[in-house]
C-alpha cells in the first residue's frame, strides 16, 4: 500500500479519507480470522490453518490486482485481511512451539526476518513498476503478490504438525515422531515429550478441548474470567506490549513514508518511493542483527534499547519536520531520522514481541491468548493507520510524531517495570517464572 496508494488515489479517484480506510481498514477485517485463528488452530492443527491462510493471501492479491472501484477494493482487503490474521496468529504459535528452548529466539525470528524481507521486495517493487502507466502500474504491485503465497503452500507439505499440539491431542506417537525429528537425539526428545505431556496432564481443560466440543469454552473463560494471578501478569505482557507496538507510529511511517517525505519537502514521487527501498534494507538488516542477539542478550535488554531508541528517533523526527524547512539538507535530516527510528525499531521492537507473546503463554491458552493479543495489535494499528492523515492534518505532522514518542517513551517504562527475562526456559517453564 506504501506505494500503491499513490497511483490507486489517481486512478481510481481516491479521496484523503477514502486512502485512510483502505490503507488501515486490513487491520479491522483481520480482527475477524484472528479471534477465531486460535479455535480453528486447536481443532484442525498449525498446518492446516497455514494452508486455509495461503489461500486467502493468494486470492486476496489476485482481487487487489483486479479491483476498479473503491467498493472492489475494500473487498479485496477483506478477503487478505481474512488470511493475513490466521498467519499472524498461527504462525508465531507453531515456530514457538516447534523450537528447542536454546534456539527459540532465532527461530521464532525467521517469521519476522521473511515477513521484512516481503516487505522489502513490495518497496522494489512498487519502485520498479512506478514508471508503468498509472492505471497498469499499481495493478501490477498487487499482481506479483500472488506469487509469495505458492512457495508458503509448497513449504507447508515439507513441515510436520506442532508436537505440542499432537500432545493435546493425545496423538503421543505421533508427537515423539516430530520430536525425533527436530532434536538432537531421541533422549533428547524424549525428554521434551515427557515435559510437554506433563504440561497437558496439568490441565484438565485440554482433556475437554480433545475430546469435547465445549472444550473452547472452557479455555476462554479460563483467559478471560477466571485467570489466575500468574495468569493475569502473562495477559498484562502480551496485551501491552502488542497494544505499545503499533502505538509507536511506526507502522505509520512505514505505510505513509512518501507522504512524510513530502512533508519534508521531497516534490518527486520517484525519489520518494526509492527511500522506501532503503527503508525496507534498513529494515532487513537490523531485523537480522536483533535476530543474532535475541538469544544472547536476551528478549527484555532488546525491548529495552529498542522502545528507548524508537522514542528518541521518533522525537527526533518530529523536530527535524518542525524546524527543518525544505531545503536539500532538511530533506535528507527527515531521512536520516526515518532510517534511524526503522533500526531502532527493527532490531528490537519488531522482532522480539511476538515470540515473547508466543512462548509466556501456557500451553492450553497460547493460540487463544495470542489471538487475543493479535486482536488488540491489529485494533490499535488499525487506528493509527485509519487516523493518520486526519491526525496530522489536525495538530501537524510533527506534533502526530510526538504522541508516538511519548507513548512510546511509556512502553520502555513498562518493559522496565513488568517484564521478566525468558531467555532459554522451556515453555513449560514460564508459569514458573510468572508466579514469582
Amino acid at each position: 500500500m506504501s506505494g500503491a496508494q499513490l497511483f490507486i488515489r489517481e486512478d481510481v479517484g481516491l479521496s484523503d479519507a477514502q486512502v485512510e480506510v483502505l490503507t488501515g481498514s486490513m487491520n479491522v477485517f483481520m480482527l475477524v480470522s484472528i479471534l477465531a485463528a486460535g479455535w480453528v488452530a486447536d481443532r484442525l492443527g498449525r498446518r492446516c490453518v497455514l494452508v486455509i491462510a495461503t489461500s486467502f493471501l493468494m486470492v486476496g492479491a489476485l482481487a487487489m490486482s483486479l479491483g476498479g472501484s473503491y467498493a472492489t477494493l475494500m473487498a479485496a482487503r477483506f478477503v487478505t485481511g481474512i488470511g493475513a490474521g490466521f498467519a499472524r496468529v498461527v504462525a508465531p504459535v507453531y515456530n514457538t512451539e516447534i523450537s528447542p528452548p536454546s534456539t527459540r529466539g532465532v527461530l521464532s525470528s525467521l517469521l519476522n526476518i521473511f515477513i521484512n524481507l516481503g516487505v522489502l521486495l513490495s518497496y522494489v517493487s512498487n519502485y520498479a513498476f512506478s514508471g508503468l502507466p498509472v492505471h497498469l502500474g499499481w495493478r501490477v504491485m498487487y499482481g506479483v503478490g500472488v506469487v509469495p503465497p505458492v512457495f508458503i503452500a509448497a513449504g507447508i507439505l515439507l513441515m510436520p504438525e506442532s508436537p505440542r499440539w499432537l500432545a493435546m491431542r493425545g496423538r503421543h506417537g505421533d508427537a515423539r515422531a516430530v520430536l525425533v525429528r527436530i532434536s538432537d537425539t531421541s533422549t533428547e526428545a524424549d525428554l521434551r515429550l515427557s515435559e510437554i505431556k506433563h504440561a497437558v496432564a496439568q490441565q484438565p481443560e485440554q482433556h475437554a478441548l480433545a475430546g469435547s466440543t465445549h472444550g473452547g469454552g472452557s479455555v476462554w473463560k479460563e483467559l478471560l474470567l477466571r485467570p489466575s494471578a500468574s495468569l493475569r501478569r502473562i495477559l498484562l505482557c502480551v496485551l501491552a506490549l502488542q497494544f505499545f507496538v503499533p502505538a509507536s507510529g511506526v507502522e505509520a511511517i512505514l505505510l505513509y513514508s512518501p507522504l512524510v517525505f513530502k512533508a519534508a519537502g521531497m516534490t518527486s514521487t520517484a525519489a520518494a518511493l526509492g527511500v522506501t527501498v532503503a527503508i525496507g534494507a534498513v529494515k532487513m538488516c537490523f531485523i537480522l542483527l536483533g535476530v543474532l542477539l535475541t538469544d544472547r542478550l536476551g528478549r527484555r535488554p532488546l525491548l529495552l534499547a529498542s522502545t528507548a531508541g524508537v522514542a528518541a528517533t521518533t522525537a527526533a523526527l518530529a523536530l527535524t519536520l518542525a524546524v527543518g524547512g525544505a531545503s536539500a539538507a532538511a530533506q535528507a535530516v527527515c531521512v536520516a531520522a526515518v532510517l534511524a527510528v526503522v533500526a531502532a525499531y527493527s532490531v528490537g521492537y519488531a522482532l522480539v514481541v511476538n515470540t515473547y507473546s508466543a512462548e509466556i503463554l501456557p500451553l492450553r491458552l497460547r493460540a487463544q491468548g495470542l489471538g487475543v493479543g493479535v486482536a488488540v495489535n491489529r485494533l490499535a494499528s488499525g487506528l493509527v493507520t485509519m487516523t493518520f492523515i486526519s491526525v496530522a492534518d489536525a495538530i501537524t505532522m510533527p506534533g502526530c510524531f510526538f504522541m508516538y514518542a511519548a507513548v512510546t517513551a511509556v512502553a520502555f517504562v513498562f518493559v522496565h517495570a513488568r517484564l521478566p527475562e525468558t531467555k532459554g526456559r522451556s515453555l513449560e517453564d514460564m508459569d514458573v517464572l510468572f508466579n514469582k
